[in-house]
């Protein structure tokens, strides 16, 4: 029996319906020191998926704390590595203290950024184990109680929590975040970086701390890493860490994970353009590249400054280079196309 002209018409339009809501855009929202600026202390970052997972990467020294009024919901909270700049060990005095290349910040001791926003927010916290015991207890120093491991249903995670919950992981371990309603969750695999993790003194208590000033050491919390992160709509996000080159760019990220968007932390301490480029060109190959944790003034106006590091490495890179500019929302397709927000 043939189907009436309109079922067919209504099935089509709910083809097309379909096709377009697979393929609403992941938004990606620095969430620097300055507004319409890429600084020198800047590392935070917003994700949210179409469904509506919202991920904090890195809170670090560029928010003013778990009450930074541009963070909305925040369901996973992930930390890299130990060091003050990421985990928070300071925090914004307020949105555009200081200037761009000399941001003014308040100490976020005892508790940290990371804790803060976790505590604020009822944020599932994901990073490696030991970190993540070390975030644990700042939470519930914060909250007064505990905080446990976050309730699974068939292997996956359900938001919003109705508390802050552990779901951290070893190396190589995955979470899968599920909103209301979805049909498809957003999947975070901890990856490895090559680098350091040893915690600012400041955010110990003070017999640890006093201990390890005498030999004027730290406090290491496992192994640093970076996250592959795969959105409902295609995109696969390789956040680096802080890190050098290494092997499993190929192996891991880019021949498994087949990552096609990649956030990189561009310090000089640890990784140069040329070495970026290679593992770019050679290693990864993503489609596009977002530059922060730059270490310097990189813009000035919110445009690239020429004489800057962060534009020798845009002018080596064969793909788009784009730049975590404070406050401006990028949306990207699964293909990792930038179709808003971009310079």
């Amino acid at each position: 029996m043939k189907a009436k002209p309109w079922v067919i018409g209504v099935l089509a339009a709910g083809l097309v319906f379909g096709g377009a809501a697979w393929a609403q855009n992941v938004k990606i929202t620095p969430l620097g020191s300055h507004a319409g600026e890429l600084c020198e202390r800047d590392r935070a970052t917003l994700f949210e998926d179409p469904t509506g997972v919202r991920i904090l990467y890195d809170a670090g020294q560029s928010i003013t704390g778990g009450d930074d009024p541009r963070l909305g919901d925040v369901h996973l909270v992930l930390l890299s590595h130990a060091h003050g700049d990421h985990m928070g060990d300071r925090k914004l005095k307020a949105l555009d203290a200081g200037s761009c290349d000399k941001v003014d910040t308040i100490s976020a001791a005892p508790h940290s950024t990371t804790a803060e926003v976790a505590a604020a927010k009822n944020s599932a916290i994901m990073m490696v184990a030991p970190m993540g015991a070390f975030i644990a207890k700042k939470i519930e120093n914060i909250r007064g109680k505990p905080i446990g491991a976050c309730p699974e249903k068939d292997g996956e995670l359900n938001v919003p929590f109705a508390a802050s919950c552990q779901a951290n992981a070893q190396l190589g371990g995955t979470r899968t975040l599920k909103a209301p309603g979805a049909t498809a969750g957003v999947e975070v695999t901890i990856v490895p970086a090559s680098h350091d993790s040893t915690v600012s003194r400041e955010l110990l208590t003070d017999p640890q701390k006093a201990g390890l000033a005498v030999d004027n050491t730290s406090l290491y919390l496992g192994p640093p890493s970076g996250y592959v992160i795969k959105f409902t709509n295609g995109l696969t996000v390789y956040m680096t860490g802080d890190t050098g080159i290494h092997a499993e760019m190929k192996t891991v990220v880019g021949d498994y994970h087949k990552a096609n968007l990649v956030l990189l932390n561009y310090g000089s301490s640890a990784i140069s353009a040329y070495s970026a480029t290679f593992a770019m060109n050679e290693l990864i190959k993503p489609a596009a590249v977002i530059a922060t944790h730059v270490n310097e003034r990189a813009t000035n106006g919110g445009k690239l400054r020429p004489d800057s590091r962060t534009a020798a490495l845009v002018k080596m890179q064969k793909r788009p280079v784009h730049l975590a500019i404070s406050g401006r929302t990028m949306e990207f397709d699964g293909k990792a196309n930038c179709v808003a927000g971009c310079q």
